[in-house]
């Protein structure tokens, strides 16, 4: 690849490096509060609503049922990550079908609420609330669409805020010869995590998520050092054969993936639609910032300067990128 090509993937390198440290602290640390209601009776339901531990303190968001609903019983339980609380209430005036139920203080957070309702004469419905609209309206009879809707919005969100991922395609990116090279390489990489994440997500495969997280920084920084490697002019087996290296360490990113599903806990009789549409979402966004960077190198056509601008700039941002990942595994590591 040239001088051109490299200084402009750079600019997308340096972009998103400085995000990644102004992000550290936060990435894959924004999960979703869980609210589930089930029907039991027709003036009976059962409540789970579980909010994150965000810096050691329980979001701070409340619910409010409508008028007519009183709580029977009411339990709670600590958890590393998470508060969950267990209620049986009761409605007084008709059942929660057409009713509304807020969120208090949801709109001063940057957290979104998966909300799902199971009523006794229809599916589950699922439904994600954000900051903007804290209240659910619940529907008397919901269909399928909204689930594969919410999961696949989740998914594309997933990557496109997931920093870790974005720099590992970006530094794919960078060791990629050609356009051909890269088509198998992204391939590959697409085939490896969308393999564990069906495995880890059903169920078949379980990795604790700390040493995931840390690993797939750890991921990273290899990569990134592999570049360097190439530039130096030394043999790499990663610059040789780019999507066998990808798809091995897209077996580590799809636990990754699929530990992000598993936050939103989601009763088994949901998971292969929201898999799906989940998996959909990530291959879309995936692919959104892959277009964006071809845009880029598309236009660094238009734009005249001297090569060893454009190396010195490609070896600053792999170095950015390598610096990144190693410290969010120092990070990561340090968090078990």
């Amino acid at each position: 690849m040239n001088g051109r090509l490299r200084g402009f993937w750079t600019l997308v390198g340096v972009i998103i490096a400085a995000l990644a440290f102004a992000s550290a602290a936060v990435a894959h640390e924004i999960r979703p509060a869980y609210l589930q209601i089930d029907q039991k009776a027709a003036n009976r339901y059962t409540v789970t609503w579980r909010t994150p531990m965000l810096s050691g303190m329980r979001l701070p968001v409340a619910l409010r049922f409508p008028e007519g609903v009183r709580n029977v019983t009411t339990s709670e339980r600590n958890l590393p990550d998470s508060v969950v609380e267990t209620r049986v209430i009761e409605t007084t005036n008709g059942a929660l079908a057409g009713q509304r139920v807020e969120f208090i203080g949801l709109q001063a957070t940057i957290t979104d609420v998966l909300v799902r309702v199971r009523l006794l004469d229809g599916p589950a419905s699922i439904t994600m609330v954000r900051p903007s609209q804290p209240w659910i309206d619940v529907a008397a009879r919901p269909g399928s669409l909204e689930v594969a809707r919410t999961f696949m919005h989740q998914g594309v969100e997933h990557i496109l805020f997931g920093y870790d991922h974005l720099l590992f395609v970006l530094a794919l990116i960078f060791i990629a010869r050609d356009w051909k090279a890269l088509l198998w390489t992204v391939t590959a990489f697409t085939a490896a995590h969308s393999i564990t994440l069906t495995l880890a997500t059903l169920g078949i495969v379980h990795v604790p998520g700390p040493p995931v997280e840390a690993a797939i920084a750890f991921s990273i920084l290899l990569l990134a050092c592999e570049i360097i490697r190439v530039q130096n002019g030394k043999a790499s087996m990663t610059a040789r054969r780019p999507w066998l290296v990808a798809f091995a360490f897209g077996l580590l990113h799809g636990l990754g993936f699929a530990g992000a599903l598993a936050d939103l806990a989601l009763p088994q009789s949901d998971i292969p639609l929201a898999l799906l549409f989940f998996n959909v979402g990530v291959e879309t966004g995936q692919l959104a910032f892959i277009v964006a960077v071809i845009a880029i190198v598309w236009l660094a056509r238009l734009v005249r300067y001297p090569p060893s601008v454009g190396r010195r700039a490609f070896v600053t941002a792999t170095y950015l990128i390598g610096a990144t990942a190693a410290f969010w595994f120092v990070e990561r590591l340090s968090a078990f």
